[in-house]
């Protein structure tokens, strides 16, 4: 049977990251122990952060790795991370706010519009934040069809 694509196990809130390396390491860890991601894919996404920040705007990062990195992918995958002392991803660009993507197939773009959809909305964000169990996140994101 598939895996949710977000489950309890995949957000983890109010965590202490020092570095951008250190919070994509971080998100893409949560994919790889629960078995959405080869541990490889962590370096993929890594090396996509290299080519293209994927910093969004309003203290959101979507760390996810290269093309070439979806062989790696077991099951489409999200975790969610928040860090409310916020992490500098460069540029003076701070981040509170982790979503790591793993895409089978074509399901990232779908993964992916659902999360802009959530992003769209500020307050969003701020009650991503805000939230204090892993089930007010997940309703977030389940709110969207």
């Amino acid at each position: 049977m598939a895996k949710e694509v977000l489950s309890k196990d995949n957000i983890k809130l109010n965590v202490s990251l020092n570095s951008k390396e250190e919070a994509i390491r971080y998100t893409g860890g949560i994919l790889a122990d629960n078995g959405y991601v080869e541990a490889s894919y962590i370096d993929k996404m890594l090396e996509r952060e290299e080519l293209t920040s994927t910093f969004m705007g309003n203290n959101v990062a979507i760390p996810h790795g290269t093309e070439d990195a979806k062989g790696m992918v077991t099951e489409t995958g999200l975790s969610v991370v928040t860090v409310p002392e916020g992490i500098d991803f460069g540029d003076g660009n701070i981040v509170k706010v982790l979503i790591g993507i793993a895409g089978k197939g074509d399901e990232h773009l779908e993964v992916l519009s659902k999360i802009a959809i959530v992003l769209s909305e500020e307050e969003n964000i701020q009650t991503i934040l805000d939230a204090s169990s892993e089930e007010e996140i997940i309703r977030i994101f389940s709110e969207v069809n």
